[in-house]
């Protein structure tokens, strides 16, 4: 198995954003994006983003449109009393048009879905081949794949499997695995595997070892950058991905705009470069902006592993978003009047009043304020500011930037050609889009002479031409040379409508998801070995009956039920994490030559509680412990 690229063949690449709701969803298309990604009204993975069925479905018509998709997550995992209420959420999910529905819980498989195609959660771990494999084997479209993964493990995917891969390229990380943190279901009662994460990951935490002795103080130990892979997308082409997700259900709505707008211009540019490729919705993308990613929420960027351990991954001094950087300080004036106060950058960049600034203390983290006046280079803060020569400066909010986004910041056409013909009982108005598609309409009409045709065809091409409230722009207007007569506006405007009304049916109409055909399989799950068959600890995640019946299935004849069950957590991993607090303080000592050693084990520990962290060398990884 394995696929392979060929000069020969077309490849579709493509851009999936998220979709807080409706409105960012079409905003989302508009910005370029080939398929969003929406949460269900109930069980996604984001609890606070959740949609009903009926806005789900009009953005199915909007996104088919464009000849775009809307991806449904509904993946967390599912207790007995619940599975029936999913079943038929699913069943209204699949009428309402969606192309595929994006899961967790292996118990769905037991049900009896209508066929709708199924991708794997990034959320069932998916990290190795055989996983993915096995996943592909028991009828899954696509799987997310694990964010920790680099570009040779990805290869090695391709090579073994035919299944769609999506990769997550931009935005927010988890520190743990995907799927296998139980940290905030251990501390505060709320699952992520539920919906509900409390983002303990972002607490700050004091570093210990054995003795009680403080290493790190007051840190976000746990507390990653954000990922930006905006410059490995040829090599994760090639390496056999086909889907570039962008994180972002709980963003902002210009965030949404502006990453993928970045992304659109990104991938563009290399299917501009090589025809092998194309991306998979119509429409031109018209920019009112410049993309920029460093000008939307980020806590500084990484590569994560896509190349392996090759930088260090946490934002250890602040959680929250630092944005673009400006420069440094170069002056500062103090007054007794803080109205009084400014200071100075070097920097390039234009800052202006309502700007928000932003610098990392070494002892109180992240400061910040708001731009109060500019007056050349002097800028003067809205609060007063301790600042030194030579603190570098960061812009957390660009005021115009901002405003910029939140108005009319892009437009995306189909481009479209009409033609214009007489009949003997009147007028017909033909109509075809980029795609091929086409229609036309008719109506009855006393045919009138045209007094002045120069006039008349200027007038029925400027009246064609108006399709400003739709999803389309005039590419060519025929009018026959021989075409003589008169036509009145109302008429012409009837004409136009009613042909794009008639487009836009036919292509909502054509572009449906293709039912997939369910297979049975019995293939076996691949497991450790624990005695007599496969075993399965609670972090397979298994909440109800039909999970365990699908295991069964499979061969695993050993199962633990999931953390969420489970009352004693004492001396359980709660996350697994390829981030390594050893090499990102220097201690490492298989990467890093550590000038001091400190005794083991070592502990971090926030107000309330402490964890062990255990480091795995051999597969270079670090377990949070209770």
């Amino acid at each position: 198995m394995g696929r392979r690229f060929s000069a020969s063949r077309l490849n579709v690449i493509e851009l999936l954003s998220p979709a807080r709701n409706l409105e960012y969803g079409k905003a989302a298309i508009v910005h370029g994006a080939d398929a969003v990604y929406i949460g269900a009204p109930c069980f996604s993975a984001r609890a606070d983003a959740s949609n009903a069925v009926t806005d789900i479905e009009q953005l199915v018509h909007f996104a088919h449109l464009y000849r775009a998709k809307v991806y449904v997550a509904l993946n967390t995992i599912l207790y007995d009393n619940e599975i029936d209420t999913v079943a038929q959420l699913i069943r209204q999910l699949y009428e309402a048009g969606i192309d595929a529905l994006i899961i967790q819980d292996m118990g769905l498989l037991q049900c009896d879905l209508p066929p709708v195609p199924l991708f794997a959660s990034t959320q069932t771990h998916n990290y190795t081949p055989e996983k993915i494999a096995f996943l592909e084997k028991v009828g899954f479209r696509r799987v997310i794949l694990a964010r920790e993964l680099s570009l040779s493990q990805i290869e090695t995917i391709r090579h073994q499997t035919d299944i769609e891969l999506e990769c997550f390229v931009h935005g927010a990380l988890c520190v743990s695995y995907s799927g296998q943190c139980c940290m905030s279901q251990a501390i505060v009662g709320r699952s992520g595997n539920r919906g509900v994460c409390a983002q303990l990951c972002r607490s700050a935490y004091r570093l210990l070892d054995a003795n009680g002795s403080t290493i790190i103080e007051n840190a976000h130990l746990l507390s990653l950058k954000d990922l930006n892979l905006s410059e490995h997308l040829i090599g994760l082409i090639n390496a056999g991905v086909s889907s570039f997700k962008i994180e972002g259900r709980l963003k902002d709505l210009n965030y949404v705009k502006n990453i993928t707008a970045f992304y659109r211009r990104c991938l563009d540019a290399i299917i501009e470069k090589d025809r092998r490729w194309a991306k998979i919705s119509s429409g031109s993308i018209d920019l009112k902006f410049v993309p920029d990613p460093y000008k939307t929420f980020n806590r500084g960027y990484t590569r994560y592993f896509i190349d392996g351990r090759k930088e260090k991954v946490a934002s250890s001094q602040t959680q929250k978003s630092i944005g673009e950087r400006l420069g440094k300080v170069t002056h500062v004036k103090t007054w007794y009047a803080p109205s009084l106060q400014w200071f100075c950058i070097d920097t390039k960049a234009s800052v202006s009043n309502g700007d928000g600034l932003c610098w990392l203390h070494p002892v109180r983290g992240l400061e910040g304020t708001l731009v109060n006046r500019v007056e050349g280079k002097k800028i003067f803060p809205a609060k007063p500011v301790q600042l030194k020569n030579g603190t570098e400066i960061f812009r957390n909010n660009d005021f115009v930037f901002e405003k910029t986004l939140a108005g009319n910041s892009a437009d995306r056409r189909i481009s479209v050609s009409f033609e214009l013909y007489e009949h003997p009982s009147g007028y017909t108005l033909c109509i075809e889009d980029e795609d091929g598609n086409s229609t036309e309409h008719t109506v009855q009409s006393e045919k009138i002479p045209a007094k002045n045709m120069d006039s008349m065809q200027k007038q029925m091409d400027t009246q064609l031409r108006k399709l400003g409230n739709t999803a389309f722009s005039a590419k060519k207007i025929t009018i026959s040379a021989s075409f003589g007569f008169f036509i009145p506006v109302a008429m012409l405007n009837e004409l136009r409508r009613q042909t794009i009304r008639k487009l836009e049916n036919l292509r909502i109409e054509r572009y449906r998801a293709k039912p997939v055909e369910r297979l049975s399989s019995t293939v076996p799950f691949p497991s450790e070995k624990s005695g007599s068959g496969a075993f399965l600890d609670y972090r397979g995640n298994i909440t109800n009956r039909l999970a365990k019946d699908f295991y069964r299935l499979h061969g695993v004849a050993h199962i633990e039920d999931a953390f969420e069950l489970q009352n004693d957590y004492y001396g359980k991993t709660l996350m697994t994490t390829k981030h390594c607090i050893k090499y990102q303080y220097d201690m490492c000592p298989v990467l890093q030559r550590p000038s001091a050693k400190w005794k083991e084990p070592l502990y971090i520990k926030d107000q309330r509680h402490i964890y062990q962290l255990e480091f795995d060398c051999c597969a270079c990884e670090m377990k949070v412990i209770r």
